[in-house]
Formats: structure tokens, C-alpha cells, sequence
């Protein structure tokens, strides 16, 4: 094996065995080192056109710029070495955009200064980055809607505490998945247009070394790259990237909400679903019976890494004056692993939830297991009119116990006790302890969740 093919990521976001357990070759390939350098240049080269058309520089020489800045000519081994000496890579990219272009290099960066063009570059690839988070969520939701639809009636056991509450059903569980991501869709809307913004501004964000002409260069330089123009220069005021990588600490948040769900409901005692069956995934190297839950363990983990960015971007909002002397820094980490781990996680929920084995006759199982408890509620509820609601309460928590201490089911506890024959008879009894006959309007709240949801 020669050095060359000799696997050196160090970490799982690029990871030759890790890379597509936690994210996607899409989402990779916008943050790649080349995507990057690529819209470094397509800052360049919109800037410089942006100044020929307001007559800042010479026409001819941002015709020659355009044509002559490509990729393929870049020396990546010396623009590495450089960037290592000067800490940015803008100006080590000038050098040789300059070199390329001839006389009309003199017009490359004209009024620029290096975090225009690294704010600018992130800004586009922030916004495709959201375009591709954006049609996840579509897809997952989409999915979201089948499921819910299709286990609308399912009935099931509520949990609360980890215990046994009120029954539900599947579907209900689903749109409640659903109504989350139908927010997170909105919230993406509204967000895109705070973040997909040029940045433009010059050296201490004042555009002084255009004169009168800054806003022109500016407002072209935007509507070259199709983004939008911000207020004020925003070198110093980070909240847009913030906002945008705390987005993704929501979805992946949902996500991994959904994942513990998954991971409890698959258990063995619960064994109420399962992940798509692949052969060989979720396989123990000791334990042949082992079918491990690994699309919503790696939506958990991406989770608690992208929570832990979005402080990170939070923290990076606090910079000094007009020019920071480190927290911009942080975000060139987190965003571009956010965002790659956001899509990894989608992509696993993608598959867990668009193949997941629901096993309806375990849930009624599980249903039954309290042996009617789980609607002790429903039993109060229907007594208190004859009763009153506290006598109601007493002689159904006697019934309870009597099932606790001695076995046997609510609907014959209740059935030997004559406060409660009195008013019910046998089939009475039976109809008050069925957990299918109290489903509150869980279905109904389903039938909501999905008509909602197809107006966004």
C-alpha cells in the first residue's frame, strides 16, 4: 500500500469509514476545500464585475478577471503553505488570481478586504447548504405524513415518566414528529433571507476606499451572486450565522427526539418497532441476536454535536469593535461540520422512519399489560356523573389496588363492587376498560396535523 492511498481523515465528518454514517457526499462536497476556493473566486470575480459596471475599474479588466480566474489553476500545495504563514487564505489566493490575469490583476480585490470575501463565500454556501436541508425536511415530512396516516387508529400505550399513562395511538406520535419538522420548514423560510446576504464592506466596514461608490459596488456584487444586501456591514455582528446553525440545533434536536423514541420502542421489552432490516446492520460482533437501532443512534449523536456547535456560534457572536481578534475563527469549524452532520442525520431518519416495522399487535400487547389500569381515568371519569368525581376517584383507586395486591383485571375489580354494578353492567364495565374506546381525539388530532402540514 502506498502513501497515496493510505486512508489520513482524522475526523468523521470526512472519514473513510465514518464519512457516510455521518453525513453525505452532497452536503461534503459544498464544504469541500475545492467548493470553497471555488467561491472565494466567484466572490472575486463578482466583485470585480460589480466594479466595471458602476466604473470603478476598467471594463476590460474585470472581462479578463472573469475569464482567466479558474480553479484548475490553482497551486493548492502553495496556497496551503502561504495560508499557513499569513492565517488567511484570501491573500495567498490573490497572489495567484494577480499572476493569472496579467496587467488587469491589478483590479483582482479592488476595495476588498479578506472577510468580505471568506463572509461571502460562506454566505453562498450557507444558502445551497439550506436549499439541501430544506428539500430534507420536505422528504421527511412527506414520509411523516404516510405514517401518520396510515397508524392514525393504531391504538397504543401513552407514556409518561416512562410509565404507562393514557392510550394513544402510533399516529398521534408520528404527527407530533411531523408538526416539528412542518415548524422547522418555516422557521428555514423565514430564516434564509436574515442569512443569504453579501458581505462587502472594506477595510473597517466603512466602504471609504470607494468613495460614493460603495453602495453601487455592493448592491451589484449582490445581485451578481444572487444574494441580498444587508443593512449595515456585519464583519462584527454574527447573529445571522448563529441563527442559522441553531436552526440545525432544532432539526437535529427533533431528530434526535425521535431516535430516543425509536431506540426505547425497539428495546426488547417494548418491541413495539424496528429499523428497515438490512443484513448485517445493527449486528453484534458476539451477540447473533442483536439488531441494534444505529440510524437513530447516529441521529443522537449528531444531535448532541451540532447542539454543542450551536453554542459555539453563540459564543463566537461576542466580538470586539469592528474587526474580531478570534471568535470568527470557531466558526469556520462549526459551520461546515453542522451543517454535513444535519444532513448525515436527515439521511438516517430518511431511511429509519421511511422503512420502520411497526408491530401493531405489540402495541396492543404492551396496551393490555396494566390489565386495564392505564384507563383507571376513563373509569373515574365515566362514574363521576353518578357518583360525584371524588367518591368516583375512591372506589376506583380501591379497584386498582385490589388488581395490584391480588391480580386479576380493572373490569372484575370493578365488577365486584357494588358502588359500581349499581349504575354499569357487565358489558358497561367491559367498554370503560377497553384502552380502545379512550383515545381522546388522538385520531382526529392526526387528520389536523396532515392538513396542516400540506399548506406549507
Amino acid at each position: 500500500m502506498t502513501s497515496r492511498t493510505i486512508p489520513m481523515a482524522s475526523t468523521v465528518v470526512d472519514s473513510i469509514l465514518f464519512r457516510d454514517a455521518f453525513g453525505t457526499a452532497k452536503m461534503r462536497a459544498l464544504f469541500s476545500d475545492y467548493a470553497l476556493v471555488q467561491r472565494y473566486i466567484d466572490v472575486e470575480v463578482a466583485l470585480a464585475k460589480a466594479e466595471a459596471q458602476v466604473g470603478v475599474i476598467p471594463a476590460q479588466a474585470a472581462e479578463v478577471i472573469a475569464r482567466e480566474s479558474t480553479i484548475d489553476r490553482i497551486d493548492f500545495d502553495h496556497m496551503r503553505e502561504e495560508t499557513d504563514i499569513v492565517g488567511y487564505p484570501i491573500l495567498p489566493l490573490v497572489h495567484q488570481l494577480v499572476h493569472m490575469c496579467g496587467d488587469a490583476g491589478h483590479y483582482v480585490h479592488w476595495g476588498a478586504t479578506t472577510q468580505d470575501i471568506m463572509d461571502t463565500a460562506v454566505s453562498l454556501q450557507v444558502r445551497d447548504a439550506l436549499d439541501v436541508i430544506d428539500g430534507d425536511i420536505r422528504e421527511l415530512r412527506a414520509i411523516l405524513v404516510d405514517l401518520a396516516k396510515k397508524h392514525r387508529d393504531t391504538p397504543m400505550a401513552g407514556r409518561t415518566h416512562l410509565q404507562q399513562a393514557l392510550p394513544v395511538t402510533f399516529g398521534y406520535k408520528v404527527a407530533i414528529w411531523l408538526a416539528m419538522f412542518d415548524r422547522h420548514q418555516q422557521r428555514l423560510a423565514e430564516l434564509r433571507p436574515r442569512v443569504a446576504v453579501v458581505e462587502f464592506a472594506g477595510a473597517a466596514g466603512t466602504l471609504a476606499s470607494l468613495g460614493d461608490k460603495g453602495f453601487e459596488v455592493q448592491k451589484a456584487m449582490a445581485d451578481e451572486l444572487k444574494l441580498g444586501v444587508p443593512a449595515t456591514t456585519w464583519h462584527v455582528a454574527r447573529d445571522g450565522f448563529a441563527e442559522a446553525v441553531n436552526l440545525l440545533a432544532l432539526v437535529t434536536g427533533s431528530l434526535g427526539k425521535i431516535a430516543l423514541d425509536i431506540m426505547i420502542m425497539a428495546s426488547t421489552e417494548f418491541a413495539e418497532v424496528y429499523e428497515p432490516f438490512v443484513k448485517g446492520r445493527g449486528a453484534s460482533s458476539t451477540m447473533p441476536q442483536k439488531r441494534n437501532p444505529i440510524s437513530s443512534e447516529l441521529m443522537l449523536a449528531a444531535a448532541k454535536a451540532v447542539r454543542q456547535h450551536a453554542g459555539l456560534m453563540v459564543d463566537a457572536m461576542i466580538q470586539d469593535f469592528e474587526r474580531a481578534t478570534g471568535p470568527w475563527h470557531a466558526e469556520w469549524i462549526a459551520i461546515p461540520e453542522s451543517f454535513i452532520l444535519s444532513a448525515g442525520a436527515l439521511h438516517q431518519a430518511k431511511f429509519a422512519l421511511g422503512g420502520l416495522i411497526v408491530d401493531t399487535e405489540r402495541m396492543k400487547h404492551n396496551l393490555g399489560i396494566t390489565k386495564g389500569l392505564i384507563v383507571a381515568e376513563a373509569v373515574m371519569m365515566g362514574m363521576a356523573p353518578f357518583t360525584g368525581r371524588q367518591q368516583a376517584h375512591d372506589i376506583v383507586y380501591d379497584a386498582c389496588r385490589t388488581v395490584n395486591e391480588k391480580g386479576g383485571t380493572l373490569a372484575e375489580a370493578l365488577a365486584a363492587l357494588p358502588e359500581v354494578t349499581t349504575h354499569f353492567d357487565r358489558s358497561a364495565i367491559d367498554r370503560m376498560t377497553d384502552p380502545a374506546n379512550y383515545l381522546g381525539l388522538a385520531p382526529q388530532m392526526v387528520d389536523r396535523a396532515v392538513e396542516l402540514s400540506s399548506d406549507i
